[in-house]
């Protein structure tokens, strides 16, 4: 008896079912690894008027900006705008169990910024930001925690209160870090912030411009935490 042809080899007819067998269960399972290596990554931007990109066109805020990052980047991710403007972190710790869908599978944390607006306790807004870290970490998300830096109009000890906030929550819950969002701008004076225009009138919130700054640094930090994602 002739030797049959097996998907391309030429073996013997008895083992001819058992090899079309293995070889097509390697091929199949080569392209489901690839079509998964292609599903980008549901990444949730928890936040407050910074990532819904308050007072700016559609298209230029925090979110569309990272999202542009990322694809230029060939990351495979897509971003989940969860801004919500005015939002404290007691806002953010309220709604985060029905924003963490099951398609999610990173988490950005963005909140804080209102709680220094209105001056409320750093011990506060650490309790808002450990339950929810304790939340997201439970489920085995990789979570990005981003800070902003507080003045030192309240004061000394609530300016080292509530900027510890961030790197300690860090280090409990082994997150990702940026401590400060908008760091790329405070590093400049007020005058070569104003020549390039990058805040808005308020002073508060970045301009179009400035957003693209922060993203230069906030968008290898989310690279990380795709990759976070793919680790096992």
């Amino acid at each position: 008896m002739k030797p049959r042809i097996c998907l391309g080899l030429s073996i013997g007819y008895g083992l001819c079912s058992r090899a079309d067998n293995r070889l097509a269960a390697i091929i199949s399972a080569l392209f489901l690894a690839a079509a998964a290596q292609a599903e980008p990554v549901t990444v949730l931007a928890l936040g407050d008027s910074l990532t819904q990109g308050y007072g700016l066109p559609q298209g230029a805020g925090l979110v569309p900006q990272l999202q542009g990052w990322l694809d230029a980047q060939g990351v495979a991710a897509k971003v989940l705008n969860a801004g919500v403007s005015g939002d404290t972190t007691a806002g953010g710790k309220a709604r985060l169990g029905w924003s963490l869908t099951p398609d999610v599978g990173a988490v950005i944390i963005e909140l804080g910024g209102n709680d220094l607006l209105r001056g409320l306790p750093p011990e506060q807004a650490k309790a808002n930001l450990d339950a929810m870290l304790a939340e997201v970490t439970g489920r085995g998300l990789p979570v990005l925690l981003v800070g902003l830096a507080a003045p030192g109009n309240y004061g000394a000890a609530y300016q080292q209160g509530f900027d510890a906030i961030w790197p300690e929550l860090s280090e409990k819950y082994n997150t990702l870090l940026l401590p400060d969002l908008l760091a790329p701008i405070a590093r400049l004076t007020p005058e070569e912030r104003a020549a390039q225009g990058l805040m808005q009138g308020d002073n508060i919130h970045p301009s179009a411009k400035g957003v693209g700054l922060v993203v230069q640094e906030l968008g290898p930090k989310v690279m990380e935490l795709v990759d976070e994602t793919q680790g096992d």
